[in-house]
């Protein structure tokens, strides 16, 4: 049975299934949906609880005697199985499938895991057998909302606004934003919660980092661009570290245009240059947005800056990071050294 996620609490009040599958790339939502399946199976007398990682060394047997050990005690036990790259590969699947056609007495099994499509035999007898809860991030539309729902829980009163203003803080960071609002809780106690309350007790938990950058920049976010930078600069980062982040990156990128140049397949040069999955999409964007000649431009543009933060060349180097970030998002700016159609 496959449920939303805003479901779940009023299906674990009516019985426990003899399977759940937590499936999302959330981790607020996911870890809270999972916690609310652990918590109801404590109360229903599940007091013991095996936990199983399952990554590429998994021994899959061990689920099968999991299921089919006997307590000494004949305790209702919890098998609490996850599953971080969503792929059982083949022993995996054989096992779940197995398991779901002979389920154990007594036990409840929780297998939290990524978004995976629900095509696979597996993952379709897991769904016959239990609850299938499949969790989605929210949207920045839907992020006030969602703000104001959690503040309220929490005895908060939101004035108009607010909760507007901790969605742009937080940027979609759900975990960032249960942390703030627990903080304001702290704070003032329950009751209403102005703007300047706001902003006088939220920290920027947009975690301007070099890593943020970078990928702002890959994304073409001029605006988060300028916006992270200025929140480096304000916690006194050195600017050679924002150069080394910037630098590798452009090297990285110079280096793969320069193959597809000569005709070398996109996807062949990322695997050269061994680029991380999750990271393809924001490397094809700044792969389509600037020409190679750019690429190498930009890796000369940051010489130049370690040569002004070194002291021999002339300039600011903070204005030359932004410069050199703007141009990753797509500014032609910077007197056209870099515009993409050179």
């Amino acid at each position: 049975m496959k449920l939303r996620l805003e479901q779940l609490a009023s299906s674990l009040k009516k019985g426990l299934a003899p399977v759940y599958v937590i499936s999302g790339d959330e981790p607020l939502q996911a870890g809270e949906a999972a916690d609310q399946v652990r918590a109801a199976a404590k109360q229903a007398g599940y007091l013991s609880r095996e936990i199983m990682e399952a990554d590429a060394r998994f021994d899959w047997n061990r689920l099968g005697e999991e299921a089919n050990a006997l307590s000494l005690f004949a305790e209702q036990k919890i098998i609490d199985l996850r599953l971080p790259s969503g792929k059982p590969g083949a022993a995996g699947a054989k096992a779940l499938v197995e398991y779901c056609t002979n389920l154990p007495a007594d036990t409840l099994l929780l297998l939290t895991l990524p978004k995976v499509p629900l095509t696979s035999k597996w993952i379709k007898a897991l769904e016959k057998t239990g609850v299938l809860v499949q969790v989605w991030p929210v949207d920045e539309r839907n992020l006030p909302r969602w703000i104001s729902g959690r503040m309220q829980a929490a005895g908060l009163r939101p004035e108009k606004g607010v909760a507007e203003m901790l969605a742009e803080h937080t940027e979609g960071n759900l975990l960032a934003a249960r942390q703030e609002i627990e903080k304001l809780v702290l704070l003032y106690g329950e009751g209403g919660i102005s703007q300047e309350q706001l902003l006088e007790a939220v920290s920027d938990s947009a975690r301007f980092d070099v890593y943020a950058l970078v990928d702002a920049a890959l994304a073409g976010r001029k605006a988060r661009c300028t916006h992270i930078l200025s929140g480096l600069k304000g916690e006194g980062i050195a600017p050679p570290v924002v150069l080394w982040a910037l630098a590798r990156e452009i090297r990285s990128l110079a280096n793969m245009a320069a193959h597809m140049a000569g005709g070398m397949p996109v996807s062949q040069a990322m695997n050269q240059a061994r680029v991380w999955k999750t990271r393809v999409p924001l490397v094809s964007q700044g792969l389509k947005r600037l020409k190679p000649g750019a690429w190498s431009r930009l890796l000369q543009q940051c010489a130049d800056i370690d040569a002004t933060i070194k002291g021999a060349g002339s300039g600011d180097a903070w204005l030359m990071l932004e410069q050199v970030a703007l141009a990753m998002a797509g500014a032609e700016t910077v007197q056209g050294l870099w515009s993409s159609r050179k």
